[in-house]
Parts: structure tokens; sequence; C-alpha cells
């Protein structure tokens, strides 16, 4: 089993954002000492918490900061981007980075950025848009012959060349055909993991539904695939995880319930599940209300909180309860005190995961 980082990151409104930026940057060379072998960083325009609305221009710095670890975006929306200017934008950044990044797509779900960018997401307009985009993309790379492409939401030209002044389009990735590519998908039967069995990616998945979830996503993903003569590989599936470890499984408790992961819980992320309808995803069961959702609700069934040995054993029954996966993600979040989160970090990196090496 392999272990990466995802960061979202979570950051109260109002806080300086040079230093936060400063700071998760920061946290991605810490994890890279420690051999974490990825991370993914997440792209939001209009959240104030998820402040980092360039993922792209994020990892660029991340890359010359840390040596080993592999980045990718987390991901990009792509309802929120003209194909011709992101084809650019990660053929570039994948050659800066030299087989070091994977591209992360997916459809988004905040509000305000589809209200930005024109998208009704009752419609589940997003949903067509995103493959319309990344379809267009990699004919670009693929080398897209001239004339004019367009939708309901871009339009771009791919001009005649002027092959004697050295004017065309020529950027393509550094890896070939492309980078790895990665898709979220958040619910039982997501349309997005569907989309990547039959194509081939990777599946990414969130960090807040429960082991029944994540059997019925890899299910999907698997059958997808197999119809599409693919063979599905669990090693490719990247699974994210709330997880915090101390000396003791009391004390990992009172940290979960009383530290930045209830203030992150509580005073955010709770009210943006209830207020986009996602409470439901994350029941383990349908007899579970919406109340029981609660902080005690999260670390009992759905984060990774206690001991060394405790916290080895949950991964363990996850690994089992859903078949095997290839890759677990840390959730982000400020690492308030940083000592107790970088021994936590360590902890995991150095003790429990080399201890599930057992698992495939």
């Amino acid at each position: 089993m392999n272990l990466g980082y995802f960061v979202d990151p979570l950051h109260p409104p109002g806080s300086n954002f040079t230093k936060t930026i400063h700071d998760d940057l920061d946290q991605l060379v810490i994890l890279d000492q420690l051999g974490y072998i990825e991370a993914w960083v997440a792209e939001h325009y209009t959240a104030a918490w998820e402040n980092i609305p360039a993922p792209d221009i994020f990892i660029a710095q991340a890359l010359s900061m840390t040596k080993n670890m592999k980045l990718g975006t987390g991901v990009h929306c792509l309802p929120n981007h003209n194909p011709f200017h992101i084809a650019h934008r990660i053929a570039q950044l994948d050659h800066q980075a030299e087989g070091r990044f994977m591209w992360g797509i997916g459809s988004g779900a905040t509000p305000l950025d589809f209200q930005a960018f024109g998208i009704d997401p009752a419609t589940n307009e997003q949903r067509e848009l995103t493959w319309e985009t990344l379809d267009m993309v990699l004919r670009i790379w693929d080398g897209l012959e001239p004339g004019t492409y367009e939708n309901k939401f871009w339009k771009f030209t791919m001009p005649e060349p002027m092959n004697e002044l050295g004017f065309y389009v020529h950027m393509q990735p550094y890896q070939k055909p492309h980078p790895p590519i990665a898709v979220a998908g958040i619910g039982e039967r997501s349309d997005s993991l569907i989309m990547a069995g039959q194509r081939g990616w990777w599946p990414l998945s969130i960090d807040f539904v429960p082991s029944t979830t994540l059997k019925a996503q890899w299910d999907a993903y698997s059958e997808s695939s197999l119809k599409s003569g693919l063979i599905p590989n669990r090693s490719d599936w990247r699974i994210c995880r709330n997880i915090f470890i101390a000396d003791s499984t009391e004390e990992a408790r009172d940290f979960a319930l009383n530290g930045v992961m209830a203030r992150d819980f509580v005073t955010y992320f709770r009210l943006v599940m209830e207020k986009l309808g996602f409470l439901k995803l994350m029941k383990i069961d349908p007899k579970v209300t919406d109340d029981d959702i609660d902080l005690e609700y999260m670390v009992d069934n759905i984060w990774i909180v206690g001991s060394r040995e405790d916290v080895a054993d949950k991964i363990r029954k996850l690994h089992s309860d859903i078949g095997g996966f290839g890759t677990l993600l840390a959730y982000s979040h400020e690492w308030e005190p940083r000592d107790k989160w970088i021994q936590s970090m360590t902890i995991l990196a150095e003790e429990v995961i080399p201890s599930l090496s057992d698992l495939e």
C-alpha cells in the first residue's frame, strides 16, 4: 500500500492567504522527506475555506521544493476551463515536472464556481461539459485539425500553421501519450468513475464516504472497465481519509474532537454537505438520521483516528471491507499544533504503513 496526501486545503475565511499558501507548500516539503509518494491539490475559485484557485501554479512551485513525490491536480474542474487554454498549461507543467505530474479531473461541486461560469448544476450539464472538454484536450494533444470548435460554454480556433515562421500549435505533454489521468467520484454509481473505468483512467475516491459506498464505487468502475475490454487494477485506486495518530487512542480521539479537525467539520464541512444535500452520502446505514452525523459519528465511522495499533487495524479493515486499493491519501488540515501533526504524519509513514506491507 502506498501513502499520499490530499491538499484541499482548509483555512478559515479571512486567513492570510500568503501565509496559508506557504504553509501548504511547507507541508509537502515535510511529507516528501517522510517518503509520501504523491500529493493531489484541489481547485476552488469561490470557496474561501479551500482557497487554492490555481493548483497548477501551486504544483509548479512545489515541484522545485520537493525531490521525489509526484504531484497532481485533485482536481481540475474542467467546466471552469477552455480546452485550448488548459491543454497548453497542463502540457507545459508536465514538462516542468519531468514525469512527476498526474492530472486529476472532475466536474466540480462548488455552487458559486458554477454560477461564475454560467453552469446550471440542476441540469447536470457540468458532467457532459467535463467529458467534452477532456476529449477536446486529448484531441489537441493528438494534433487536432485546424478549424473552429465550440460548444455552449467555450469556443476556440485551431489556426492554420505558418510553418515557415514557426507559428503553429506545438505544445504536447512530456509523458506519452499524456500524463496519468485520475477521475474523482463521490456517489455509489458515480458517472465519473464509470467513465474512468471505460477509459482506463485512475479512480480517486473522496474522503467522507463509508466503506459500503467505496465498495460500490469499485464495482461500478470495475464493471465499466471490463465492458470496455480493460482489466481494472486495484493498485490504481486512490482513497482519501482523514487520519490522526497519537500515542494512545484516547489522546487521538480527544484531539480529533477538539482540534482543527473538529473546527473544520463543525464550522464548515458539515454545513456544506447539508446545504448541497450530500449528508446522505456519509451514512453507513439508511437508518442513520442527518442529526446523527456529528463529530462522534465521523470519528467512529469515517475518520481513521487512534493509536498506532488502532489506526493500522482500521486501515487493514478498510482494505478488507472494500477488497483492496493502491494508495491511501491522508486529508489535509492546518497543522496546529505543528508538532502533533508532524508526529502523526511521521508515525503513519514510518510505522503504520510499513506494518501493512503484506496488503496487496
